[in-house]
């Protein structure tokens, strides 16, 4: 690309160089006249060439533009889905990031419930313990008893059967007797459940804390895999985060390029521009050969171009043209096709209209009773421009007519 927009300049420049005026001065020679023609056919080829290919350029200028205009939407269409893409994830995460609070939540709940158990757990344990101790003191005892029972039984039967003085009395001795060992039957099935009451509780204990600290496990493992989700999800935020900075400074490429090709084209205009008009002020170049008279039905001549004695201020003065005696209102006609370039009214002209006609050759016509034509227009050979008048600075109606050439008076009598 940098390549083509140097050809565009290059291009440029020898239009900016090339596009200079070529004066020619034309006299009524024919053979100069000829010569000035075909030179004139040849510059206006090798111009309308100029502007076609700088036409040409122009326009391939603005297709790059163009396409570079399709690459930067392009672009902003690509941030726009990447901007879209990193909300989703932006907003993936945050709910990631609640779950894992929630997840955290749960887990310190679990962590609290467990500690609870433990404690639990701790505090029958020392129950157990605690049984085992008396359990044991009290099997010692239990054994002793029921020794002493047995052997005390035997002993106490047979005093409760010859001691006793009636059979009521043997009968409640028995009595007494077996309420003891039921008592003590009783005591150690009591102490039975009780030991099993424990041991059940501590092993019930024990699961629910295996139960909770499985159950707390699987949110540390859940909450694991979100948080490496959530990594996961804010190493794809990053990435589209320099996507799109990538893409904008893509954009701002984009943007810069652009007005660089803007730049281009609107220089290509301007030389284009200029082109045209120094084509069409080429337009405007005399073709040489005689003018139309100005005022064909009046030829005399009144007053001759040179030294003369001026009519009104009585002084020897420069004539700077030639004064043709005519009636107020007759026509004055365009000596040649050109571009009026003033038509107004001054105290010693009086209403008076000059032509460019082209390489630097103006005509001048001078005391006009009034204007048919205005600054700005373009004019042709033998148009009438004004009617004969004696506006001004002079002593009758005549028409004055004038020819400036190269930026000076010249005798008109030679393009007549």
């Amino acid at each position: 690309m940098k390549k083509r927009l140097l050809g565009v300049w290059v291009i440029i420049c020898i239009i900016l160089i090339s596009a200079h005026p070529v004066v020619t001065i034309y006299a009524d020679k024919e053979e100069e006249e000829d010569s000035s023609s075909s030179s004139s056919s040849d510059e206006g080829s090798l111009t309308n060439d100029k502007i076609k290919q700088s036409e040409q350029a122009k326009n391939q200028a603005q297709q790059e533009k163009q396409a570079l205009a399709a690459g930067k939407e392009q672009a902003k269409a690509i941030i726009a889905s990447l901007e879209e893409a990193k909300g989703d994830a932006e907003a993936y995460i945050t709910q990631i990031d609640s779950e894992i609070t929630n997840l955290q939540e749960k887990i310190d709940a679990l962590k609290e419930e467990i500690e609870k158990k433990q404690e639990e757990i701790r505090i029958t344990k020392e129950e157990l313990e605690e049984n085992i101790r008396i359990q044991e003191e009290q099997y010692e005892y239990m054994k002793m008893r029921v020794k002493v029972n047995y052997e005390g039984r035997k002993q106490s039967i047979l005093e409760a059967l010859f001691t006793s003085k009636s059979i009521s009395e043997l009968l409640n001795r028995s009595l007494y007797l077996e309420e003891i060992a039921r008592f003590d039957s009783k005591k150690l099935e009591e102490y039975k459940e009780t030991v099993k009451a424990v041991e059940d509780k501590a092993a019930q204990l024990a699961k629910e804390e295996e139960e909770l600290q499985a159950t707390l496990n699987e949110a540390a493992k859940e909450q694991e895999t979100q948080q490496a989700l959530m990594e996961d999800k804010e190493t794809e935020v990053a990435q589209y985060s320099a996507s799109i900075g990538d893409k904008e400074a893509q954009l701002a490429e984009y943007d810069a390029m652009i007005a660089e090709q803007n730049a281009v084209i609107a220089a290509m205009e301007a030389a284009i521009k200029a082109e045209r008009e120094r084509l069409a002020e080429e337009a405007r170049k005399y073709g040489g050969g005689p003018f139309t008279h100005p005022c064909p039905d009046y030829t005399r001549v009144s007053d001759e171009y040179g030294m003369r004695m001026h009519p009104t201020l009585g002084v020897e003065k420069m004539h700077n043209g030639i004064d043709f005696a005519a009636p107020t209102g007759t026509p004055i006609l365009a000596a040649a096709e050109g571009k009026v370039i003033a038509a107004a009214y001054s105290p010693s002209m009086g209403n008076y209209v000059m032509i460019d006609h082209g390489s630097d050759l103006i005509t001048i016509y001078m005391h006009a009773s009034s204007l048919n034509v205005s600054t700005g227009d373009e004019v042709s050979k033998g148009q009438t421009i004004a009617k004969v008048g004696s506006t001004g600075r002079s002593t009758g109606p005549h028409l004055h007519f004038g020819v400036r050439e190269n930026g000076a008076y010249v005798n008109p009598s030679k393009y007549l």
